[in-house]
């Protein structure tokens, strides 16, 4: 299936304005442009939710910023923890996927709480994963606090938060906790080869993301680390050699993803460890299609089906 046409006029219109490469920039000057580029944007009207409130909470150096969006009803509620993404090097500003966790809020009816972990190179792996963790067991402590039934709590992420959202589960089994009942990963960001049928179908910046800028992502992560890091599969989860014992996952790619293949195989690598998997692929999609629900019908759908698998689990 070719590109959506909804999708292929927003990356003409991208690619018109001409746009400097990600790997131009500074992390510090790519965080304060990517902001400034989605303020000016015209923002669409926000998916209501019952409640959103701010919490600090202590973490592995330093507090953690959360955002707890909680839905219409008494509760207890399912409830998901949210990973952003942005290479683990942008989205500093909640506000770039307040909508995306509005959306999971209202269409799961589950309480979301996003964390603002910290960033590469400032805070290099293995920061964001301590982060997410320490995050993901506060909650479970906190659970009666939150409002928010501990059995029926998981873990959701998209690109470096796809790969948040495999490793955090696998430091709640080896650490002995919290209990999860999901792991939701979405398009995510999962080994260091860059060397896919994917990637070289669709790493040469046309659909957003690139070979070059993965690589950029990358090396601002691994910043400092020696070079057997990049086989630990706390920060790179295709090289886990273990999978056994971790909770029911959906796996989701899309076609015009550099990354489509490492999240396949990860599902893959999944079901042979016995773990519970449901792997889709949706045709004509491009990188971060959450944040294109709202001009794109084909993401709209995607999201929603993403949603109900992951409700179906939780449940």
């Amino acid at each position: 299936m070719s590109v959506d046409p909804n999708i292929q006029t927003f990356l003409d219109q991208y690619h018109a304005k001409q746009f400097p490469p990600y790997t131009q920039f500074t992390p510090p000057a790519l965080r304060t442009w990517f902001n400034e580029q989605f303020h000016r944007k015209p923002q669409a009207e926000k998916i209501p939710v019952a409640d959103v409130s701010k919490h600090y909470i202590d973490g592995p150096d330093g507090q953690i910023r959360c955002r707890v969006y909680t839905p219409e009803g008494e509760g207890p509620f399912l409830a998901l923890m949210y990973f952003h993404g942005g290479g683990f090097v942008i989205r500093d500003d909640m506000a770039i996927y307040d909508q995306t966790c509005r959306r999971i809020c209202h269409g799961v009816g589950c309480v979301v709480i996003a964390v603002d972990f910290r960033l590469a190179p400032e805070h290099p792996f293995p920061a964001a994963p301590e982060d997410c963790y320490a995050a993901t067991c506060w909650a479970a402590e906190y659970a009666s606090t939150l409002n928010i039934d501990a059995q029926r709590f998981g873990v959701w992420g998209e690109s470096c938060g796809g790969n948040l959202a495999t490793v955090v589960p696998m430091m709640a089994r080896d650490r002995g906790g919290p209990k999860l009942a999901c792991q939701v990963i979405v398009t995510p960001m999962l080994d260091v080869a860059f060397d896919t049928p994917s990637y070289h179908a669709n790493g040469n910046g046309e659909y957003l993301l690139s070979v070059d800028t993965m690589r950029w992502f990358w090396g601002h992560y691994l910043h400092s680390q020696p070079d057997e890091v990049k086989h630990d599969p706390y920060c790179a989860p295709c090289q886990a050699s273990d999978l056994h014992g971790l909770p029911p996952a959906v796996v989701i790619t899309v076609d015009y993803d550099p990354l489509r293949d490492e999240g396949a195989a990860y599902a893959q690598q999944l079901e042979a460890a016995g773990v519970s998997v449901y792997y889709h692929n949706f045709p004509g999609l491009i990188h971060g299609f959450f944040d294109h629900a709202g001009f794109c019908p084909a993401a709209l759908g995607a999201c929603q089906e993403v949603m109900a698998w992951s409700k179906q689990l939780l449940m």
